[in-house]
């Protein structure tokens, strides 16, 4: 008989079930109460009960587990200095959209030289987020295979759609179910579009196929998730973080029935993919804020313990702190930054939203 499946598959490995990593590396109760108080406390922010703004700050992508654990102490000492305006969260990123090639994350490839050890990969990820979460910081992270989240969903508090994926129907279902609020980015082209029609469909009960707790694969019926905002990152034409593209994103938001809150990424196409310029957007942004424009309800920051990022050749030569994949800006320069943040918010209206 001819053969017409497999034919370009080279090996295929089962992999652990979600249930089993789970027990191999147990939520302890110093987490549990991070995610489940964290979780509450960005919802209230995206209804307009907690007037504070939403800040996910941290590096582009976690390569490094030791630079991960030390920015992370120097992040949730930070926010309990500024908590009363700034809610913190930490960007703890594990998986990378390529355009072509290049390396796709610590759970693809941990080892950073190709071999992609998936199974290293999710265990790595998850004694990760343990130990950011235990610190009482929230993790909010890129959800980009669907079935990643089965394994590290407990974890994280805050999700988002990438702007590559925002129009797949996969990713808008997995949103759906996801037990975190999740923010929706606009498209690659600029299009708002896109990402509330993401927004409006994972409001909603979904059915998709994906794997259970046991890692049998099932079809997956959602509730729904209402916990759900648009990102703004900027597109091909420029950046839309002005007041104007605010503004007419609110009344997209408006005419389709939904909250019109937008959070704001400070890098990508808003700062001209330059990461020095992200300072600029950030204090536009929260100028606005301050002056009672009640659609923002956070941004998004990348940094890193120090500036730029670097080459991936040689994992044993990476300079300490230094991002390999987007540039971030300093955690000298982060300090500042959100110390100002704190200040003109606190001399400003607060922006709370209706």
């Amino acid at each position: 008989m001819t053969r017409n499946s497999d034919l370009r598959i080279v090996s295929a490995t089962p992999l652990v079930p979600p249930e089993v990593l789970k027990q191999e590396y147990p939520q302890p109760d110093a987490s549990a109460r991070t995610v489940t108080e964290s979780r509450n406390v960005i919802e209230r922010i995206l209804r307009g009960e907690d007037s504070r703004m939403l800040a996910l700050v941290g590096p582009c992508s976690i390569y490094d587990p030791e630079a991960a654990f030390d920015y992370a102490r120097r992040l949730k000492a930070l926010s309990e200095k500024l908590q009363d305006q700034l809610y913190i969260v930490m960007r703890v990123y594990f998986e990378k959209p390529r355009t072509r090639l290049g390396w796709r994350g610590l759970v693809i490839d941990p080892t950073l030289d190709g071999r992609k050890d998936i199974q290293a990969g999710l265990r790595l990820a998850r004694s990760i987020l343990i130990e950011i979460t235990s610190m009482g910081l929230p993790a909010g992270s890129e959800m980009l295979d669907p079935i990643v989240p089965q394994f590290l969903d407990d974890l994280v508090s805050w999700a988002s759609i990438g702007a590559r994926t925002t129009e797949s129907q996969t990713h808008r279902d997995m949103a759906s179910g996801l037990s975190m609020p999740v923010g929706f980015k606009n498209g690659t082209d600029g299009s708002v579009e896109n990402a509330i029609n993401a927004f409006s469909a994972a409001m909603h009960p979904q059915s998709f196929i994906g794997i259970d707790q046991k890692g049998l694969t099932s079809i997956l019926s959602t509730r729904g998730n209402p916990a759900g905002h648009v990102i703004l990152r900027g597109g091909r034409k420029g950046p839309n973080y002005g007041a104007a593209e605010i503004a007419a994103a609110g009344e997209e938001l408006r005419a389709a029935k939904l909250p019109p809150v937008v959070m704001v990424d400070c890098s990508h196409a808003n700062s001209g993919k330059d990461y020095r310029r992200q300072s600029e957007v950030l204090q536009d942004v929260v100028e606005q804020r301050a002056g009672g424009s009640s659609g923002i309800i956070g941004f998004m920051l990348e940094s890193n313990i120090n500036p730029g990022s670097q080459k991936l050749e040689d994992p044993e030569t990476l300079e300490y702190g230094v991002s390999i994949t987007d540039g971030c800006i300093g955690w000298e320069e982060t300090e500042a930054l959100l110390h100002a943040v704190h200040s003109v918010l606190a001399k400003g209206e607060g922006g709370q939203h209706e």
